[in-house]
């Protein structure tokens, strides 16, 4: 049964098919994913307004499906980090170009918002730009900037998708001028076992709320991944097992709560990360990169078991 409280984060990108690359799943491919999903979940939440997004679009309005997005913008360094340690530090002419391609980049947020008014259901200014890691750093007044731009031009509520981390102390100048606070948590990446990670999902949420109590707080990103190679995390906790009881104690918790969940994410994804196969950026989906479903969701899909 599908919940206003649940949510799955998607991007459809296939084998051979990378953003990178600029391949992009084709419509009929993108209708195809949406099918399985609009099964489970009524939001999906994606994460730039570029060529897959307008693909995702124009699949749900052909298909019919009820489904309501959460878009993106995907918003590029506009100052260099030195504190993000895969490589966040750029010369001048590109952080004015990348300056300049995220001006465009939130036009066509506005365009795809309005083009598409009943079914995009709100709309992020960015992604994980501000937390100290980041390598696409963006001051949070130039994030205030982008907001306000997509407020003063679109009806779709608007927000800000990032770590739980900046929230309570760095993004405060930004809440103002949101509708609702958009937190990821990912308690495999900060090393805690599957016995601890619901309190520590449920903490990250509960302390920016506390720190907000008048402000809508969503978790716009929380998950597990299934395979690892050892980056970041260690390969005895990453599992299809583990994913699933995460995953059932998540919704469990989402419903009972009401905060608005977007579990991530939907597919594995091969072309992020590394190119070692048990990278874990390639395996954080409830699906295989086949859409066969892992166990967290066998039960609720077995027409795609093989």
């Amino acid at each position: 049964m599908r919940s206003e409280h649940e949510g799955i984060c998607y991007s459809g990108y296939r084998a051979g098919q990378s953003p990178d690359e600029g391949v992009f799943p084709s419509v009929d491919q993108v209708a195809e994913d949406l099918r399985i999903l609009a099964k489970r979940w009524r939001k999906i939440r994606i994460y730039d307004s570029g060529p897959h997004a307008e693909r995702v679009l124009e699949a749900i309005q052909r298909e019919g499906l009820d489904l309501e997005v959460l878009l993106g913008a995907y918003v590029r360094a506009e100052v260099s980090n030195h504190e993000c340690p895969w490589g966040g530090v750029y010369d001048d002419a590109t952080l004015e170009e990348n300056i300049a391609k995220n001006e465009a980049e939130i036009g066509r947020a506005i365009e795809l918002a309005t083009r598409y008014p009943t079914l995009v259901g709100s709309v992020s200014a960015g992604n994980e730009s501000t937390v100290s890691w980041s390598g696409n750093l963006i001051p949070v007044e130039r994030m205030i900037h982008h907001v306000r731009r997509l407020k003063a031009a679109i009806t779709q509520p608007v927000t800000f998708c990032e770590n739980h981390v900046p929230w309570t102390g760095k993004l405060a100048p930004l809440v103002p001028e949101l509708d609702f606070i958009s937190v990821h948590s990912y308690p495999v990446w900060e090393y805690r076992s599957i016995e601890e990670a619901l309190a520590v999902t449920a903490e990250d949420q509960q302390r920016v709320q506390a720190r907000y109590p008048g402000v809508k707080v969503a978790i716009t990103e929380a998950g597990w991944t299934t395979r690892s190679n050892g980056r970041g995390i260690e390969p005895h906790n990453a599992s299809p097992e583990l994913q699933a009881r995460y995953y059932a104690l998540l919704s469990e918790w989402a419903r009972e709560h009401g905060v608005l969940t977007y579990v991530f994410e939907a597919f594995d994804e091969p072309w992020k990360g590394s190119d070692d196969p048990d990278e874990p950026e390639k395996h954080w989906g409830l699906f295989t990169i086949d859409r066969r479903p892992k166990p967290a969701v066998v039960e609720l899909f077995p027409e795609l078991v093989a």
